[in-house]
Order: C-alpha cells, then structure tokens, then sequence
C-alpha cells in the first residue's frame, strides 16, 4: 500500500506576462507576438532550435509591492511544565529555544526561482551547456553541508536506514523487498537479505535491527545473531518506536501494536494493542513518557506510557499526517496538507498549534539535527523530490537536496554525517562542513 504522493500537491507556476519589445521599439507587442513569449524547451533546457522564435530569458516579474508576505502566526503561551523531552537521539538533540516567540520571526518561506532545478541532460551525463547551463549540475545548493557519496543497489524507494550505535555497518530496507548491508569504511555492500516482502520502515535499538513488514516486524540480534518474527500486525506495518520497554509498531489496519522483550526467554512477548485510529499508523515517536501516533486519518494521537490510553486526539492538519518529531519542548509534525505544525502544551496540559511553517508541496519526513556549529537545523522532505534544510526556530532555509524521486527516509550518524534515501532506491552520505563549500555533484 502506498500513499497519493501527487494529488493536490502539484507546484502551480505563475506565468508572468509583459510588454516591451526587442530591438529598442516602443510599439506594445501584440498578444500573439512569439517575441512575448519565453521558450517552453528552453525552460526545460532542451531548446535545440536555433534561431529560436521565442524568448531565452524570463519575463520582468512583479514590481514592489506586488509579492506576498510572510505568514503571521499567533503567540500562545507555553506552560511551564510541557511534559515534553528532548528528541531520540536517531533524530538529533534539541535547541536550547525556551519560547515559543520567535517560531518563524526571521524566515518565512523562500520562493523557489525556476533554476533551482538539476539538468536532465547532466543527470543523464550529456548536457553539452556546461558551466553555463542554467539549470543545476549539482544535487544540492548550500554550502555547508556538502555529498560524500553515493550507494546504489536498491531498485526501489528506500523506506528505512539504520545506523546500529558502534557498528560499522549501515543498514537499509526498501520496497525491492530487500535489507542491504553497507560497509562504513568502504561504502560497498556486503550483503543482501531477500525478506520476500516490501519493507515498511526500519529501527535500530540496541543490539536489535527491527524491520517493519506486511504482517510481521523481523528481529535480528546483529550481536548474537538470533532471528526472531514478531507477528500480529494486519498489513504493512509502516513505523516503529521503542518507549521505555516496549516496542511500538504502527500498522495498516490503524492499530499500534506493543511487545516487551523477556530477557528470560530472549523473545518480544505481545504486551498491548492500541486502538483508535481508523486509518494506517504512518509515524512514531516517544518523549517525555508520551508515544505520539500520527495517521492517514488526519489525526495525531497522545499516548500515556504509564496507562496506554489516548490522552489526547489533535486534528489540525487536512490530510495525512507523514512525520513527527519532538524538539525541545515542541511537538513537530508534518502532513502532505503542505504544512509543517508547531505544538506546545499549553497551562491544561493539552497540545496547541503554535506556529505553522508552510510549503509548496506536502511535506513527507522531518529530521532535527545540529550542523558542524552545533546550530539546530530541521530536514524537511517535501513532495517536488527535494529536502529543504532550515535554521530553527526562525525557519531560514539553509540549503536544499534535489533527488530524482521523493525522499522518503532519513538518518543521522555520528561526526556531522546524515544519510537520505529516495524513490530509485538511491542512498546519498552527506556531511555538516565546518568551512563553506561549494554544491556537490
């Protein structure tokens, strides 16, 4: 099962219109005037007429005063006592931000201009512009943060990467059916498990690999190896979270599933079934003694680890919920509704929006890590195939990855290095530069 990555989250272009002529005449250009108009091929980069009827250059823009602000958003205050803890350290510390005040005070969103775009030609390796091609010859834009390379092997969307803490291994699952193994020093693979069924999401915690699975959560003791099937889940099961002792699985039929480990039997017994969601559990996170559940029915859930039971039901966003993550004493959650939510807990104890940043496309995975200054920055993968990079809480774009297909799985390892998986099955190892560098090819 997968999700309609496309519908309603189509980047709209505005084609601006103007008048002015070429060759110094004054006299307006009538509306049929092929010199009024921008090449269509040329925008593409692949205008091979010459001389080319239409226009090689874009249309003067809007004048001052035209464009559109910043969106507003509306201080609430934070209670003292949030109840929220710092993140899972697979998703990078919290900022040191004790207000929720300046969300958004200084960024904004950034409009995209239409060079930020990776030559089809180049990623083909025959573009014949070079240097003086105006499309992108890079996979990025940013300078501090620069591509250490790439690992192929996987033929579809990378759903999981998992970087065991240790190891010099890194593991990642896909829709190809596939877990491969990588070696850290060398960047090869050095294995390929066939699991005989698409992989929804991966975790490591521990000496455990746990991957998600239709109908089942596969166990690996990457120390002992010991392989264990956790059954129970109806359908895919697409995210996984340990919170205190458990292990926590969303699955397709809507239900959270729990197992806690017996270290007398060195097995997963089945500790509790958590129902409320009427669609598929998509994301899972834990902090401060709370799971947060977020779903295809638009809904986030809170979980009470002491009980198990739905403290709290936010239904703010319009359309899936893909992503959460916890930050300091902030709930952060994405949704292909082209939003990403900031909550806080309010004097009550219940969650609020607090700010909402908002995007062109849906937003698929969020990731909170610090660069090389230990500076707090937020990765945002959103549904045009490319994953912005943003300073927090200002939300100032930092950069941009471009990938041939949507980035749908991100991780952080240790010394500045995060890793991101695409559509193709493309693995990509980037690395926080502590001097500015130029974009990575």
């Amino acid at each position: 099962m997968d999700f309609d990555l496309n519908g309603g989250n189509k980047r709209v272009f505005n084609r601006l219109g103007g008048g002015g002529g070429g060759g110094g005449s004054n006299r307006p250009m009538a509306p049929n005037d092929t010199r009024q108009k921008v090449c269509f091929h040329w925008r593409a980069g692949r205008c091979n007429r010459s001389p080319c009827p239409y226009l090689h250059r874009e249309l003067p823009g809007p004048g001052p005063g035209q464009g559109q602000g910043a969106p507003g958003y509306t201080n609430k205050r934070v209670a003292e006592e949030s109840g929220f803890a710092g993140p899972s350290h697979r998703r990078g510390p919290g900022f040191n931000g004790n207000s929720n005040s300046s969300w958004g005070r200084f960024g904004g969103n950034r409009t995209v201009t239409k060079t930020e775009k990776v030559c089809n030609f180049w990623v083909d390796g025959n573009c014949s512009y070079g240097d003086k091609c105006r499309y992108l010859h890079c996979w990025s834009k940013g300078d501090s943060f620069s591509l250490l390379t790439q690992l192929d092997g996987h033929e579809k969307l990378v759903s999981g990467i998992a970087l065991p803490s240790g190891s010099d291994k890194l593991y990642t699952g896909s829709k190809d059916e596939t877990l491969r193994v990588w070696d850290c020093a060398s960047g090869q693979c050095t294995g390929v498990l066939k699991l005989g069924g698409e992989v929804g999401c991966v975790l490591s915690e521990g000496p455990w690999l746990l991957v998600g699975m239709p109908n089942l959560v596969k166990a690996w003791n990457i120390e002992t190896n010991a392989d264990l099937s956790l059954n129970g889940p109806v359908g895919q099961v697409y995210s996984l979270v340990v919170g205190t002792d458990l292990l926590f699985a969303g699955t397709q039929d809507g239900s959270i599933l729990a197992w806690r480990f017996n270290t007398a039997t060195n097995c997963f017994e089945p500790a509790a079934s958590l129902t409320g969601h009427t669609l598929a559990v998509v994301t899972l996170y834990v902090g401060a003694n709370r799971l947060y559940s977020g779903s295809m029915d638009k809904s986030i859930k809170v979980w009470s680890l002491d009980n198990l039971q739905c403290i709290q039901t936010l239904t703010d966003h319009t359309s899936v919920v893909m992503s959460l993550i916890c930050w300091d004493q902030f709930l952060l959650s994405c949704s292909l509704d082209n939003t990403v939510k900031i909550w806080a807990a309010m004097e009550g104890g219940n969650l609020e929006v607090t700010y909402t940043h908002k995007e062109e496309h849906g937003v698929l995975a969020l990731c909170g890590v610090h660069d090389a200054e230990a500076k707090p920055v937020l990765l945002c993968s959103c549904n045009d195939n490319t994953l912005r990079l943003y300073d927090l809480p200002s939300f100032t774009e930092r950069g941009k990855i471009f990938a041939k297909q949507e980035i749908r799985a991100i991780q952080i390892g240790p010394g500045g290095i995060f890793f991101t998986g695409d559509g193709t099955g493309q693995v990509k190892v980037w690395k926080w530069c502590t001097e500015p560098t130029t974009a990575s090819s």
